[in-house]
């Protein structure tokens, strides 16, 4: 007894607003190539590091285009929810990149604050001026949809964070023509790597919290639970599990045991609807899958179900 859902072929989070990230994309990819330049020309770590960041970013956004394309397969018999979970991969690896380059920057500019190299200041703030206009240009952008999915929010707050980063640049680059302390850039670049290192770790954390199918943060699993049994007819719950397959799609399923007399008179399928719009409207848990069972059915549960 149940409702159908199809599970495939429907635009995810992320692929509603894949001309967003395309945009991005491509901003990412000239502020990586601008900065790289200046990096070269004026021998300024935090460029690099800027750069190398810029372009852990447009690795990531890479990423989410191309999980989007997976996600909209149709379902199939092996898969049954499509490829929808492909951009918490994507998001999982965007975290690992972005733990490498914090390592990396945090490593070489310690180096650097022990053996000093020079920097030509004036050509490292005009870089870092058009990083920092690049990077508000991608802010811009992806500011309306941050919150549409893991892969959204990730996408935003990489750029958001290389626009702290070329200030950061500015700064330095302001200190070294002011003052001559050249070891300015590289304390600019351990900064860097420090601000990367938990960004990519609350990445990480949030995809394998969906991989390993924990219940979503902000869902109160008592509360569902309570919700259920205050339905007419519902003696309990139990084998109750809730899962993300990716942002923005959270699924349910669960054991509900109601009065035997549901199942005569013809009540279970209005009690169905009933706990189906209870978690819609409550909870915004659109896929939900009941087993519902009458009170003498508790003999035939696997001893493990609560």
């Amino acid at each position: 007894m149940g409702h159908g859902h199809d599970h495939g072929g429907h635009a995810t989070a992320t692929g509603r607003h894949r001309g967003v990230l395309i945009g991005a994309l491509g901003i990412s990819l000239a502020v990586f190539a601008i900065e790289v330049a200046g990096a070269l020309i004026t021998g300024s770590l935090a460029l690099l590091a800027d750069a190398g960041h810029v372009l852990a970013d447009a690795g990531g956004v890479a990423l989410a285009l191309g999980a989007t394309l997976l996600a909209a397969r149709p379902a199939s018999g092996k898969h049954t929810f499509g490829w929808a979970r492909a951009e918490i991969l994507a998001a999982a690896i965007n975290g690992l990149v972005l733990a490498g380059m914090g390592v990396y920057v945090f490593v070489e500019g310690v180096r650097r604050l022990i053996e000093p190299a020079e920097v030509a200041p004036g050509g490292m703030a005009l870089f870092g001026l058009i990083g920092l206009l690049g990077n508000l240009a991608g802010v811009a952008l992806l500011y309306r949809a941050r919150k549409a999915s893991l892969n959204m929010r990730g996408a935003f707050l990489e750029v958001a964070t290389d626009t702290v980063t070329s200030l950061g640049v500015l700064a330095a680059a302001a200190v070294i023509a002011l003052t001559g302390y050249t070891r300015a850039d590289a304390v600019v670049s351990v900064l860097i790597g420090l601000i990367i290192a938990p960004r990519a770790v609350r990445l990480l954390r949030d995809a394998a919290n969906i991989l390993l199918e924990a219940a979503p943060h902000d869902v109160d699993l008592d509360a569902i639970r309570n919700h259920i049994t205050g339905l007419d007819h519902v003696v309990g719950v139990h084998d109750l599990h809730v899962l993300t397959v990716t942002s923005g799609l959270p699924v349910l399923t669960a054991h509900v045991v109601v009065d035997d007399s549901c199942f005569h008179d013809g009540h279970a399928p209005q009690l169905l609807d009933a706990m189906q719009a209870c978690l819609a409207g409550h909870f915004d848990v659109e896929h939900s899958t009941f087993q519902l069972e009458p009170v003498g059915h508790a003999g035939h549960e696997h001893p493990t179900h609560t």
